[in-house]
Parts: C-alpha cells; structure tokens; sequence
C-alpha cells in the first residue's frame, strides 16, 4: 500500500489561506493560494498532501452546510480541481478530511428540520427529541457532538445519511481525483460504519486510504482488514515532546516498544499509524518544546519510529502557535512558504524515510536507553537501521553490541565505524543503516 511509505503534508485550507472566520457567503478563490506551495511540499519530501475541510460550513469546516459544495471562502469546483491536479501532476497524492459525524446548524437537512419539524422528512437524519429544547431555542431537543451543540451528531445508523455521505465521497473521487480521507472523530464512528465506508471506497479505488482520528484506548477497535486502514498515533504524540521536555527519553521508548516491539504481546506491530508532533488541534511543536535545540531530535525521532509521519505546515521552519491563544494561533494565514536549517533537516529525514524498506516498514527493538538517549534498530529482510538519539547538550559515546563493524548515516551519508563505542554530538541523531 502506497501509504506505507509516505510522507504526509497537512494543511487546514481555511486558516492558510486567509478565509474570513465565519462562512460569508462570498465566493473567493482563496484556495488557489496553494498553487506556489506544491513546489515547496516536493522539495519538503513529502508525496501526499492532506487537506482539512474543504467543504461549504458554517464557520471551522468541522461544522458542515453542504458536503457537495467546496466553502464559497475557498473558491468553487473549478479552483479545487486545479490545486488537485497541480499536486498530482506533481507527483503528489491528496487526502481529504471526511467529517461524517456531525454537521453544522447550516446543514441544509437540518435547516428543513427547523423549519418543518417533525414533518421534516430528514428529521430521522439526526437525534432528535420535539419534546425538549437547547441553548439554541429551536423548540426541540438534538445531540451535539460532546456537548457542542453548534455541531449536530448525524445518525450514522440511518441508511439515507450513509447513501448521502458515500454519494459526496464518489463526487470527490470524480471531481478532485482524491487518494484518501482523513477521518475526523473516528472513535465516534461505529465499527459497522466503519466497514462500510472501508467496503465502498475500496470500490472507487483499491488503493483508497481511510485514516482516522483516534485519540486514546485501542485503536484496533477503529483499524483493521475492515475499517480504518491507520488512525492517529496520539499515545506517541505525547511522548514525543514530553520525553524531551522531561529529559526521560524511557517514556518515548517504552511507549513505542508497547506499541510495535518483538514481543507477541505488543499492540500495533505492522501497522502503520500516522506520526506527528504537531497539528491543527494542538500546540505547534516549536511552542511546546522547552528547549528549542530539541526540535531536529524530535523530527528524527518521529521519522525513525514506525508509522506514517506528518509534518503541518508551517512547522518545517519553525513557526510558534498556543493551543491556548485559539485556532487562530494554530491555524494561521501564512503569505508563501519558508526555508530555514529546520527545513533542510526535514528534507534530508524524508528522504532517508522514503529510501529505507527498514524505516517505512521494519520491526522495532529497543537497543539502549537512558534518560537522554535512545537508540532502537529498525529491521526488515532488506536491511537493518539503528535510530540514535542524543537529547543532551553534551556529547554521549554509545556502547552496545551493533552486530556488526560499520554502518552509513541515511541522513549525512557519512560512514560510521562501531569500534569503541558510538559518539553522539549534543541534540543530535542518526540513522545508521549496517553493513550486511
């Protein structure tokens, strides 16, 4: 499967390119904005662009009016279709994200539901209660999504919502030639959805991704041969600062020997779930490390770990933004993008990433761990890489049994020669792939 080895760019259209906060009505083409920025994303490394809503809604994109119908704020059919088809001639995929649990009140089936009540045939579209109200004063009572009442939860259970949802998918696949689709709230969706949707999109293209969002428990209840084909590595996203603002690099280590290592017993062992250290949803990478020297460590370890890495734009060189100052802060408009040593770091991570059988699919094994280091090898029958890394501002000298005398750094290309011990520079990492 294609997804195995790429590399994911994400980006959240409506903050990036400018929109106004709330749906004006105003048909934009805003979304052409992105047209320089595929030059940048193949320079990055990475081969698969993935979108936040795109679709007509009331305000974020998770609050949808019309899935059928691209945000007037972004533009119309016309100027999607020439941003998808910019990136695939680039040689890029594109992912979309699917937001199939709720909608917003602008959702058309729901504004009949207010107009008409219960002689609103699509009242069986959503949980809905004439003999209760909400803080909204409608006259009857709805669930929301997690108490959001400005998010109406949709009865997935009805087989007229499915048919709508899966006929708005088709029309992507037709109109914007899509490769995948990220699920939001995926742990919200129920595993008999879950199957369908996974039976339906693999019709359109055998190749199809689903990934969803999963956030914690285990994720084998939403990922499997008949549901999401990855989900969200939330566990590991919090190791992956954490460890390093607590110089406890066991925490990360163990996390991922849990997930992936040799032993039977073990969660996710080849799966392929996606890796990241920042997205729309949280604090950029930049702000939430402590120490900024932690930043290239971090990215490496991200693209050593198994699974799918993502980088969220902006992040690549650097910029800050506070989950607690807001989505603005998080989902900025930006002007082009940027180039800085954060930037090439990441460039040389995919492509040692992309090149490697061994760190796109291989076997996990914790080989050295200390609260400032961590070294863990990475093996499939093609080759064998150790992953190094120093989060120490001092320099660490390694020694452990490699199983062989040389290996070459993916990264740099330099040749690297085991014998007496390992040298580590400060806030450093290698990708070591041994000789045969």
């Amino acid at each position: 499967m294609w997804f195995d080895n790429a590399v994911i760019y994400q980006i959240y259209p409506l903050g990036l390119c400018g929109a106004p906060e709330y749906n004006d009505g105003v048909v934009q083409p805003r979304i052409l904005k992105l047209l320089p920025w595929v030059e940048h994303i193949k320079k990055l490394g990475a081969d698969t662009v993935l979108f936040n809503p795109l679709f007509d809604s009331d305000k974020h994109g998770y609050d949808t009016r019309d899935y059928l119908r691209v945000d007037p704020r972004l533009g119309e059919d016309g100027d999607l279709a020439q941003v998808c088809r910019a990136l695939h001639q680039a040689g890029l995929r594109v992912m979309l994200d699917g937001v199939f649990n709720h909608v917003g009140r602008g959702f058309w089936a729901f504004r009949d539901v207010q107009e008409k009540r219960w002689d609103s045939p699509y009242k069986d579209w959503f949980h809905l209660d004439f003999g209760g109200n909400t803080n909204y004063n409608d006259g009857f009572w709805y669930e929301g999504w997690e108490g959001h009442n400005e998010l109406v939860k949709l009865n997935v259970w009805n087989p007229a919502v499915v048919e709508h949802q899966f006929q708005a998918i088709r029309s992507w696949v037709e109109r914007f030639d899509i490769d995948g689709l990220r699920l939001d709230v995926a742990y919200c969706l129920p595993p008999e959805y879950l199957k369908q949707l996974r039976a339906f999109t693999q019709g359109l293209k055998p190749d199809f991704v689903l990934m969803g969002e999963t956030l914690h428990g285990d994720y084998n209840r939403w990922m499997g041969p008949e549901g999401c084909y990855s989900v969200t590595n939330y566990e590991c996203y919090k190791g992956l600062w954490s460890s390093f603002n607590s110089m406890n690099l066991f925490e990360i280590g163990h996390s991922l020997a849990r997930q992936f290592g040799p032993e039977q017993w073990t969660l996710y062992k080849g799966a392929h779930l996606l890796s990241f250290l920042d997205n729309h949803d949280v604090t950029r990478i930049a702000s939430q490390l402590t120490n900024p020297h932690h930043l290239e460590p971090a990215y490496a370890l991200m693209f050593g770990m198994p699974g799918v890495p993502a980088v969220y734009y902006g992040s690549e060189w650097g910029i800050r933004g506070e989950k607690k100052e807001g989505d603005g802060a998080l989902r900025p408009a930006l002007e082009g993008p940027e180039w800085n040593s954060l930037t090439d770091w990441i460039c040389k991570l995919a492509a040692a990433k992309k090149g490697s059988p061994a760190l796109c699919c291989g076997d996990y094994r914790n080989v050295l761990i200390t609260n400032r280091q961590l070294i863990f090898e990475r093996k499939c029958p093609e080759e064998r890489v150790l992953v190094a890394v120093n989060a120490d501002g001092e320099s660490y000298t390694a020694h452990f049994d490699a199983g062989c005398g040389l290996a070459w750094d993916l990264i740099t290309g330099e040749k690297h020669d085991f014998g007496g011990g390992s040298q580590l520079p400060p806030y450093s990492a290698r990708f070591w792939k041994m000789e045969r």
